[in-house]
């Protein structure tokens, strides 16, 4: 129907001889899409050049070639395609949605919403006004349940970390996505990386989507590439089994995090892995090939950040706070030190040596 529309009047011509008209063939593909096209006699020679269209709009084929089989089945196979990626695959990229209390803001599909997280009731309010039912968190602080639950809201909380995102919570979020009550509104802190990370894998389980198109998601939320784990968890995804979701326990509120003992020491392991980093002047991590030194030092910087805003560190002294502060500013400058290219070595090594006084000034007030 795209190629032939069934409205036109179809007439055919094999270049009659001058002055001797010959009745004309009707390819018979042609004939089993339009049953009703007859034979018609060519009473002189078309022009070479006509129109495809007459005054009163009705289309006409004015000279016909034979048909070239493999062009046409290409051509049908590329339509096909693209209808398929419209419709099936979301070709269509996600929308920005305008807001004034929340950032980063997206109508992924019809049932799934992406942004940063609610830091008031104007935000929760914003999200109400969406039509969404419920509320995800990735991140790591305590989510605002009760005023969610103001909003006529339901929060469910999985968070993980900048590195990826584990086997178990994949498992989780796509149960959420299949059972809970939507729309969803999706965050982490920022709505930039982790969050984004999430959807991707809840599209990929229930919206159809290729890996492809869940990294081209991730792209346009802006998760940035210094984070290869949240990618690899969109590029490797695999949907879970029936008895893996059977198995998944009622999801939480509000989810266990990290102690303060555990998160120190994962800091203290990043910092050891940096160490040998340095002995290989900052071109790798000796025991880990698809670690880069400035990943690394990017997730460290995290820890320090998802740290300070840990209700753990709200209770601390105010010496502690500033001391986390500080360390946090320092890892920052040489993750930034890290990612130039060249490296300056020796504004590198005086970064990274401050940075571990600092951790080591921390523990000597407050550990030890």
């Amino acid at each position: 129907d795209l190629l032939y529309p069934k409205q036109a009047r179809y007439q055919a011509t094999l270049r009659p001889e001058p002055k001797r008209g010959r009745k004309c063939l009707v390819p018979k593909r042609l004939q089993q899409v339009f049953p009703n096209v007859r034979p018609v006699v060519a009473r002189r020679p078309l022009q070479r050049r006509k129109s495809l269209f007459t005054s009163h709009g009705a289309a006409r084929i004015a000279r016909l070639r034979p048909v070239n089989r493999r062009w046409l089945r290409a051509t049908r196979a590329a339509l096909f395609g693209a209808a398929l990626l419209g419709g099936v695959d979301g070709a269509r990229a996600a929308e920005v949605v305008p807001s004034s209390h929340l950032h980063s803001v997206f109508a992924v599909t019809a049932n799934i919403f992406s942004g940063s997280s609610p830091d008031n009731e104007a935000g929760f309010a914003e999200i109400a006004k969406l039509g969404v039912k419920t509320i995800l968190s990735v991140d790591g602080a305590k989510p605002d349940v009760e005023t969610a639950k103001k909003y006529g809201l339901k929060y469910v909380h999985l968070p993980f970390g900048y590195d990826g995102i584990p086997t178990n919570r994949v498992v989780e979020l796509v149960k959420a996505a299949q059972t809970l009550d939507g729309p969803f509104y999706v965050h982490c802190h920022h709505g930039k990386h982790r969050g984004p990370a999430a959807v991707a894998v809840m599209c990929e389980a229930v919206a159809g989507w290729s890996t492809n198109r869940a990294e081209q998601w991730l792209k346009q939320a802006g998760t940035a590439a210094e984070y290869p784990g949240l990618y690899r968890a969109a590029r490797e995804f695999k949907s879970p089994s029936a008895a893996e979701l059977a198995a998944v326990k009622p999801l939480p509120e509000v989810a266990p995090t990290s102690s303060l003992i555990e998160t120190m020491v994962t800091i203290d392991e990043r910092m050891e892995r940096l160490k040998g980093a340095q002995k290989t002047g900052w071109k790798s991590v000796p025991g880990h090939p698809d670690i880069r030194p400035s990943h690394e030092a990017t997730l460290l910087w995290e820890q320090f950040r998802e740290l300070a805003r840990s209700s753990d560190a709200a209770k601390r002294p105010e010496d502690y706070r500033a001391k986390l502060a500080d360390a946090e500013k320092l890892a920052d400058e040489f993750r930034a030190l890290l990612k130039q290219n060249p490296i300056d070595s020796v504004k590198t090594e005086d970064a990274f040596k401050k940075a571990g006084q600092s951790c080591a000034a921390c523990h000597k007030s407050h550990r030890n």
